[in-house]
């Protein structure tokens, strides 16, 4: 990346891979197969369970986990991009998050785990993938992946690793903007970036940062500086964490 090679995380997955086939690591299963046959999973819906009482508990859950993983993947790789306006805010959020729902419901329909973002984007606006043209393009690839699955599968996680902990160092760059004179601001900021790791979850993480927020603005009598949305957001953070 320092010497500015085109494609050098990818480079480096794959370097690693192919160093781990003489090694015994990287085990080889082939170049084609046929795509999983989506019968079993397409359109097996149980809306029934839906109107359960209990089932609202579990929709209360993913709501919270997808839309805050979105929310904070999106900033996060906007950050870095150098997207956001001078408020901080994110333009045509709204467009972002309709297309992530989207993509959220039709995954469901296919059977699959939730579609949503992730941080690993910021590798590609890193070098300049900015526009939707990148995200074709991607999704292109993810396409040809469902017939060069055994190629795919083929890269082991210690490969990916090595990227993971770059993307990290890239995010990290965010903590230049935080004010550090102020305990408010940079403690709740801190918890969430600890937090994330160790819960696994950027959506557990972005929770506890609210919570952390909120009490530490009302314990120093400066509520009046948050928005009722964050208190709200909060409260509904501290429920989830309550009953889960």
């Amino acid at each position: 990346m320092r010497r500015k090679v085109p494609g050098a995380v990818i480079i480096g997955i794959l370097v690693v891979t192919a160093l781990g086939l003489p090694l015994g690591l990287t085990s080889f299963q082939g170049i084609v197969a046929p795509p999983p046959d989506p019968r079993p999973t397409f359109l097996a819906l149980d809306v029934g369970a839906t109107l359960e009482i209990g089932f609202v508990t579990v929709i209360f859950t993913f709501f919270f986990v997808d839309l805050f993983d979105t929310a904070g993947t999106l900033i996060g790789v906007v950050h870095r991009a150098g997207l956001l306006d001078r408020e901080g805010n994110l333009p045509r959020l709204n467009r972002a998050l309709l297309a992530d729902s989207s993509a959220t419901v039709v995954g469901s329909v296919l059977g699959t785990s939730t579609v949503t973002s992730y941080i690993e984007s910021a590798a590609g606006t890193n070098v300049g993938g900015r526009t939707g043209l990148t995200a074709g393009v991607v999704a292109a690839l993810f396409g040809l992946a469902l017939v060069f699955g055994p190629l795919a599968a083929m890269i082991p996680a210690y490969a990916t690793a090595g990227a993971l902990l770059f993307v990290a160092a890239l995010m990290a760059r965010g903590f230049a903007d935080i004010d550090w004179e102020d305990v408010t601001e940079y403690g709740p900021a801190v918890i969430a970036a600890i937090a994330m790791p160790l819960t696994f979850s950027i959506a557990t993480g972005i929770g506890l940062g609210f919570i952390a927020y909120t009490a530490s603005k009302l314990l120093s009598g400066r509520l009046r500086e948050i928005s009722p949305a964050v208190v709200v957001i909060s409260l509904l953070f501290a429920l989830k964490f309550a009953i889960s």
